[in-house]
């Protein structure tokens, strides 16, 4: 009886354990808020990397009016700069001492004949401390000094190439350190708006391919009168959506104008680095490119692919972008390997009902939504901490840190594919080719892989050179004496019989 009483005890422990555990299972399955894709594009859930820090809005900051289609985010040093754009108005707030305060709120300007904004919708601030402000419905981009005097007013182009009764309307700023001005202008598409620092305007970079089918082009070129052609739509390049400045100068440009079937042909390019000459240089070595999601359904109401509205660079090159469609964050490294996604559509913390912009100050992230009129601070958890200094640690040489870090991220995410990636690029750059190999094979590196597998090869034979050149010529040298061999066998056998042959001529 005590041992079916045992048994007893055991069945219904185990009951009231499992019992115990359905709902946090539950919610571990509902709280699938980070992922990531593996080789065969299947989604793999994933510790969270960022968890939320704050919540900015009107009544935390002790601002009496709610910002209103706030447009537009930016950070330089410990300042963090609103475009309230429903307001007319951009919103200056100071962290310090982990505390984030209003330094001013900036409504009116001196020096212009117009002194108020009317729809500011992007602000930069550069190093020099000048404030660059597009304008929008004014039809300007504004330069002020800190002291919000203006200094210069950058307006629509006297020329060829900009429509006579199309109103300019700039809608997307940066500048680089030498003061020229790149700009995004609505209904202008024939790529980014450049100023030189004294406000002359000097053409236009990284417009996009234009894409036609050879027999559009016949029809339209040849085929058609002059009024058809007048009446059909023009052969043009799509806008660009936003424009973010990394610390050497490179653009980072987003656009949602593109056909969803060349996402993963690598046509549709919502993601582009311009160098100076306006070409795309982004690195794309993952196993998909950065398009966000790579794959969507039409669960919850929302349709679509990801479309990416605004990015930002760290000084690292690791770049994040955020989707207005599902309200996600994606964040890649300098190679174009997905990091992670995070986010999504709601009305809790993390979640977004319409982000607008995004922006980071140091690693922590910050996402503007426009209706909620709120920005999110995100920090670095535990994990997405890890995966920063692996990278760092990479980018700085230290490839034995790297390859520690990394392992402590596996033990975190046994299944985080870039982890065994970034061992075996260290283990790559400490010359250890074979170990790489086997990081490389288990997550289906095949470029990588090739560069372990031809640098192993090559060690492989310097440190048998010696045995190759023996084997060598012992594979070329034993033919030929085997060679010599028989033609002297022979040859004895010849004299034998020719003797023999005498020998009996004489008896």
């Amino acid at each position: 009886m005590s041992q079916l009483k045992k048994k007893i005890t055991r069945i219904i422990t185990s009951l009231i354990l499992l019992v115990m555990l359905i709902p946090s299972t539950a919610a571990l399955a509902d709280a699938g808020y980070t992922y990531n894709y593996d080789f065969w594009e299947e989604v793999q859930q994933s510790p969270d990397a960022y968890s939320v820090k704050a919540t900015l809005t009107n009544i935390e900051l002790g601002i009496e009016k709610k910002m209103s289609n706030a447009s537009s985010l930016f950070v330089r040093d410990n300042m963090i700069y609103v475009c309230d754009s429903g307001n007319n108005r951009i919103i200056q707030l100071k962290f310090e001492n982990d505390v984030y305060t209003v330094e001013r709120i900036i409504e009116e300007i001196s020096g212009s004949e117009v002194t108020t904004f009317n729809n500011p919708t992007d602000i930069f601030v550069a190093k020099d401390g000048h404030i660059f402000i597009a304008d929008q419905n004014n039809s300007r981009i504004l330069k002020l000094d800190n002291e919000l005097n203006t200094v210069l007013e950058f307006v629509k182009p006297v020329d060829d190439n900009f429509e006579a009764g199309v109103t300019f309307l700039p809608q997307k700023i940066v500048v680089d350190d030498a003061g020229r001005v790149y700009a995004i202008v609505s209904h202008v598409n024939k790529g980014i708006v450049k100023y030189e620092p004294d406000g002359e305007f000097v053409g236009f970079i990284g417009a996009t391919p234009v894409k036609y089918s050879w027999y559009e082009y016949i029809w339209k070129e040849y085929l058609m009168t002059k009024a058809q052609r007048a009446q059909t739509e023009n052969f043009v390049p799509t806008e660009y959506d936003n424009i973010s400045l990394d610390e050497k100068g490179f653009m980072y440009v987003v656009t949602t104008n593109f056909d969803e079937a060349e996402l993963m042909t690598d046509s549709a390019l919502p993601i582009r680095k311009l160098n100076s000459l306006g070409n795309d240089i982004l690195i794309k070595n993952g196993n998909f490119p950065p398009v966000g999601d790579i794959d969507w359904d039409n669960a919850g109401g929302y349709t679509g692919s990801s479309k990416l509205i605004d990015i930002t660079v760290m000084d690292n090159d690791t770049y994040f972008a955020v989707d207005k469609t599902r309200g996600r964050i994606f964040g890649y490294d300098d190679q174009g390997h997905l990091l992670y996604a995070f986010g999504g559509n709601g009305n809790k913390d993390g979640y977004f009902r319409n982000p607008t912009s995004i922006e980071h100050m140091g690693k922590d992230l910050l996402v503007l939504d426009s209706i909620d009129g709120q920005i999110t601070v995100f920090t670095p958890t535990e994990f997405g901490s890890m995966i920063f200094n692996a990278l760092d640690a990479y980018d700085s040489g230290d490839y034995d840190l790297s390859a520690d870090i990394w392992q402590k991220v596996l033990m975190f995410n046994g299944n985080y594919d870039l982890a065994y990636i970034g061992i075996g690029r260290a283990k790559l750059r400490q010359g250890q080719y074979k170990e790489a190999m086997h990081y490389f094979e288990t997550k289906y590196d095949d470029d990588n892989y090739a560069k372990a597998f031809q640098l192993y090869r090559k060690e492989w034979v310097e440190d048998h050179i010696g045995i190759i050149f023996v084997v060598f010529f012992l594979v070329l040298l034993i033919p030929l004496g085997i060679g010599r061999l028989k033609r002297v066998r022979k040859e004895v056998e010849k004299y034998e019989y020719e003797m023999e042959t005498v020998f009996k001529r004489k008896r």
